[in-house]
C-alpha cells in the first residue's frame, strides 16, 4: 500500500529495436505493438531509483509509426539456476541444448513516458527533491545502468522531451496487455525470494509473483494506463 503523493514527470526514450514480449505466446517471442507499462517502469528505474518510492506509469506516447521485423536467434531450452550451478556434480553444455526461435520485434521506435513518483507509506520526505534529481539525471544523460527496450540486446537512449515530440495519429484496440508483475509477500510460500523495502530497511523475504493485466487502447498515439 502506498500513499498518494505524486508528481508527473516525463522522458523521451528511443532506440533502433525493441521487443515487449507478449506472454500469451509460449515459445516464439512476439512483441506488443507498443511499449508496456512494465518496460517503461524498467527504463525509469534505470535512470533513477530509490527504495523510498515507486514509479507509476500514467501514459505512453508513441512518436513513430509501428514497424515490425523478424529475426531468428539461438537460445537454450533449459532453465538454469544458480542453486543448481553450486552443486559439485553440475555440468551444462549449451551447445547441446540450443534451439532456434523466431522473434517478431519492433524497429525504429520512440516514446514519451509520463509517470508519477509515489512515496512509500513510511517515507517522510519532500517529493520535490526526488523529482528534481530525476530531471537533473535526464538532462545530464545519467543512469544507474543502460536502459533497454524490452530485452537487454535492444538498448534505449533518453533525453528531455520537446514540444516537437508529438504522438502519431493512430488508434487501435491492443487487447489485454501486461501491466506489471506484483510481488506478494507470503512466508508460507517458497516460490521465490526477493528484497523488500519498508520502514525497517531492506530485507530478504519469500512470496510469489503475480502478473497483472489491463485492457490497452491506443487513442491518437497515446496509451493511457489503467492502474
Amino acid at each position: 500500500m502506498t500513499i498518494k503523493i505524486k508528481s508527473m514527470l516525463s522522458v523521451k526514450v528511443w532506440g533502433d529495436y525493441a521487443c515487449f514480449t507478449n506472454p500469451a505466446f509460449k515459445v516464439e517471442r512476439v512483441s506488443y505493438p507498443v511499449m508496456t507499462p512494465s518496460a517503461a517502469r524498467g527504463v525509469l528505474e534505470a535512470i533513477f531509483w530509490k527504495p523510498e518510492f515507486i514509479w507509476q506509469v500514467e501514459e505512453i506516447h508513441v512518436l513513430k509509426p509501428i514497424r515490425h521485423f523478424s529475426i531468428t536467434r539461438n537460445e537454450v531450452n533449459s532453465l538454469q539456476s544458480d542453486r543448481a550451478a553450486r552443486q559439485e556434480s553440475y555440468r551444462y553444455f549449451a551447445d547441446e541444448d540450443r534451439a532456434q526461435r523466431h522473434t517478431l520485434a519492433l524497429r525504429d521506435v520512440a516514446y514519451v513516458i509520463k509517470a508519477q513518483i509515489v512515496l512509500r507509506p513510511h517515507v517522510n520526505a519532500d517529493i520535490a527533491k526526488y523529482c528534481e534529481q530525476f530531471r537533473r539525471r535526464v538532462r545530464k544523460g545519467q543512469c544507474h545502468h543502460q536502459p533497454y527496450l524490452g530485452t537487454r540486446e535492444f538498448s534505449a537512449f533518453f533525453e528531455e522531451p520537446t514540444p516537437a515530440d508529438q504522438p502519431i495519429a493512430h488508434s487501435d484496440d491492443l487487447g489485454w496487455m501486461l501491466l506489471d508483475v506484483v510481488y506478494e509477500q507470503d512466508t508460507k510460500v517458497k516460490t521465490l525470494s526477493y528484497w523488500r523495502h519498508d520502514g525497517n530497511g531492506a530485507h530478504l523475504t519469500t512470496g510469489k509473483a503475480e502478473p497483472k493485466f489491463f485492457h490497452a487502447r491506443l487513442i491518437n498515439g497515446v496509451l493511457k494506463v489503467s492502474q
